[in-house]
């Protein structure tokens, strides 16, 4: 064999060898472990989502994957922590729509901007919400419920888990839509809520679609909409809220997870990444795991992530400036 058909040879055998391997080739930096920051305690739909994440990875690579929760000002020091790290690919963040969307319009004196100073990576998944009101109150359908708000200003109200979540801005946003006036009631977390939701001393909430499950089949809940604009694969007997009435048709209300890196991180390291996460969405034991939790694996690349932040960052921080709304 002549010396030119020996390198043909061995440049197509190295070819093979490099596609037959992990589409993820981790920058090697002195063994130093990835990170994924979670920005909020253990258990919750980031947490769940980065380590998943890290038991993948970590099949794969010969690195450490770690998840390190940094909870705290409603996902504002993780996130800090994360836009001043080093662009290389070693630490990444569970963004939400909290961090990203809301908390810049509803903190004062950022020592951050999400989009200036973090870089989008991809999607990873969603769920919606559903609003629920209680067996006791009378009403069956979300126009029974507008009426109801409407006739007496003040006489409903809408619990949250705290102030500028995205249940709190739901309720503001459906008030706006329908022009009644509901009174807001924040707790410090759902398991606050739920017993005065449940006893009907508060009519309404905006709950987490896989939590609410169980007490809208139980009948303890009454299931009016799902907030997002196609039902949900999980409960698809229950309509959207757009559906339901035309003040709200567009209403369209999802909460979802990216993946996000510090601003500065190559175009190459943001594209093998988002391509990893793609592949690793699609097996079907991830999204087996992710429908227990009914989280809609949604793996768009770093364009869509980029748009979508932008467009509820619009409309976010124009419902916190109109209602006067702020982080306590």
């Amino acid at each position: 064999m002549g010396m030119n058909k020996i390198l043909l040879s061995l440049s197509l055998l190295a070819c093979v060898s490099l596609s037959s391997s992990p589409s993820w080739a981790w920058p090697q930096k002195n063994n130093e472990p990835i990170r994924i920051v979670v920005t909020f305690p253990t258990g919750g739909a980031p947490d769940i989502l980065a380590r998943l994440l890290a038991e993948q990875w970590q099949k794969e690579l010969q690195n450490q994957v770690i998840v390190e929760n940094k909870p705290g000002a409603g996902g504002n020091i993780g996130t800090d922590f994360v836009t001043k790290a080093a662009p290389d690919g070693h630490t990444l963040l569970i963004g939400t729509i909290g961090t990203l969307t809301i908390n810049p319009y509803l903190y004062k004196n950022l020592s951050f901007d999400p989009q200036r100073d973090l870089e989008a990576i991809t999607f990873l998944a969603s769920t919606p919400n559903v609003l629920v009101v209680p067996k006791q109150l009378p009403v069956q359908d979300t126009k029974g419920l507008i009426q109801l708000a409407r006739s007496k200003p003040y006489a409903l109200s809408y619990s949250s888990s705290g102030i500028g979540t995205s249940i709190h801005l739901s309720g503001e946003l459906f008030a706006q839509l329908t022009q009644s006036k509901i009174k807001h009631i924040p707790y410090k977390g759902r398991a606050q809520a739920m017993p005065d939701l449940l006893a009907g001393r508060v009519d309404m909430s905006f709950d987490n679609l896989a939590s609410a499950i169980p007490l809208i089949r139980s009948g303890d809940l009454r299931a009016i909409g799902v907030t997002s604009a196609q039902r949900s694969s999980f409960a698809p007997e229950i309509p959207t809220l757009a559906e339901t009435d035309p003040s709200l048709r567009i209403f369209n209300v999802t909460s979802w997870f990216s993946l996000m890196g510090p601003k500065g991180m190559s175009n190459h390291d943001v594209a093998k990444i988002s391509a990893d996460v793609k592949r690793f969405m699609q097996l079907p034991e991830v999204r087996e795991k992710l429908a227990h939790y009914a989280l809609e694996a949604n793996p768009q690349g770093p364009q869509a992530l980029q748009k979508q932040i932008q467009q509820d960052a619009k409309r976010w921080s124009k419902l916190i400036k109109d209602n006067g709304i702020q982080a306590e």
